[in-house]
C-alpha cells in the first residue's frame, strides 16, 4: 500500500477559551512586568482556524476575525512568522479565522489563536519542534499564550512561564459578557492596582478544589476594572444578588459563575438572565454555558 501523502491543509482547528479561576498580582519586576499567580481552566467556547500550506513562503490571513485588527497586532500572524523564522522553513500558509471568543473579554481568544497557530503549523509544515521549543516561541507573544501550548489546565506563576499541571473536578460555567471592552494595559498601569498579594502554594489551591464548591481567592484586577468600567460592577452585583458565586476572568470584561454540570448552569441562566436584562443601566452583550475541559484539544499534537 502506498504511503499517505502528508496533509497540505488543516480544517476546523480549535482554539479554546480560558478562565482565570483566581488571579493574584504578587509583585512587579524592574522591567515593569507584573508577577502573577493564577489557575487556568480551559472551556469549550472556542474559535476555529483553517490552515492551508503554501510553497511561496508568504503568510496570508483572511476571515471576519481581521476586522479592525492591524497586522502588527495580530498574534496569529506573529506566531506564524516566529515559527517560520525559528525553523527556516520555506513553506508559507493561508490562515482563515472563525471567531466565537470575544475580544477584550479576558477569555484569552487572541492568545489561544496564536498557540493553535504554533501547534497547527508545526504539524503542517513538518518543522518537528517539541513542546519546550514551542513554549519558548510562545512566551514573547504574550503571558497567556504559553498555557495553551502547555496543553493542560495549569497553576501559573511568574509572567506566565512557570506552569504546573492541575487536575480539576468536572465543572460547568455560565460566562457573561457585559457590553463593554476593557483596556488590559490601562488596568495594569492603574496606581491603585494591588501588587502585593500574598503568594499561595499550588497544594493549597488543589486542596481547596477538592473541599469547596466556591471560588478560591480573588481576582486582583477586578476592583480596578469595575472602577474603570462601572457596567462590569453592575452586572457582577446583579449576579451576586441572584445568589451566584461570580467573578471576573483575566482583565475582563467577562464574568463567570461555576456549576456542577451544564444542566445546572443552563437552569440558572434561564432563571436569572431575564431579570438581569430588565435591570436599569445594565447591558449584557452575550452569554454562554460552557463545559470545563480536562485538557487542551490539541495537546497530543506535539511531543513533550
Amino acid at each position: 500500500m502506498a504511503a499517505r501523502a502528508p496533509a497540505t491543509a488543516l480544517y476546523d482547528v480549535p482554539a479554546p477559551a480560558k478562565l482565570n479561576l483566581f488571579l493574584h498580582v504578587t509583585g512587579r519586576r524592574a522591567d515593569g512586568y507584573h508577577l502573577l499567580q493564577t489557575a487556568f481552566r480551559f472551556i469549550d467556547l472556542q474559535d476555529k482556524l483553517f490552515f492551508e500550506r503554501t510553497s511561496d513562503g508568504r503568510v496570508v490571513r483572511e476571515g471576519e476575525g481581521l476586522v479592525g485588527l492591524a497586522a502588527e497586532q495580530d498574534l496569529v500572524l506573529r506566531a506564524a512568522l516566529r515559527l517560520q523564522q525559528a525553523t527556516g522553513t520555506s513553506y508559507g500558509a493561508r490562515i482563515r479565522y472563525q471567531k466565537s471568543i470575544p475580544a477584550g473579554g479576558g477569555l484569552g481568544g487572541g492568545s489561544s489563536d496564536a498557540a493553535t497557530t504554533l501547534l497547527a503549523l508545526n504539524r503542517l509544515w513538518g518543522t518537528g519542534l517539541d513542546r519546550t521549543a514551542l513554549l519558548r516561541l510562545a512566551l514573547p507573544l504574550g503571558a497567556d499564550v504559553p498555557v495553551f501550548v502547555f496543553g493542560q489546565n495549569a497553576f501559573a506563576q511568574g509572567i506566565g512561564e512557570d506552569l504546573h499541571p492541575l487536575s480539576m473536578p468536572p465543572q460547568a460555567y455560565w460566562v457573561v459578557r457585559p457590553k463593554v471592552h476593557t483596556d488590559t494595559v490601562g488596568i495594569f498601569r492603574d496606581p491603585d492596582l494591588t501588587r502585593d498579594s500574598e503568594s499561595v502554594k499550588i497544594s493549597v489551591f488543589a486542596d481547596w478544589q477538592t473541599r469547596h464548591s466556591s471560588l478560591f481567592g480573588c481576582n486582583d484586577l477586578q476592583p480596578v476594572a469595575c472602577r474603570h468600567h462601572p457596567m462590569i460592577a453592575r452586572v457582577l452585583v446583579a449576579m451576586h444578588d441572584a445568589g451566584l458565586d461570580a467573578r471576573m476572568t483575566g482583565s475582563g470584561s467577562c464574568l463567570f459563575a461555576p456549576f456542577s454540570d451544564v444542566r445546572q448552569a443552563r437552569m440558572q441562566q434561564n432563571r436569572i438572565i431575564g431579570k438581569i436584562n430588565n435591570l436599569p443601566d445594565v447591558a449584557i452583550e452575550n452569554t454562554w454555558v460552557c463545559q470545563g475541559l480536562d485538557d487542551h484539544p490539541l495537546r497530543g499534537w506535539v511531543v513533550d
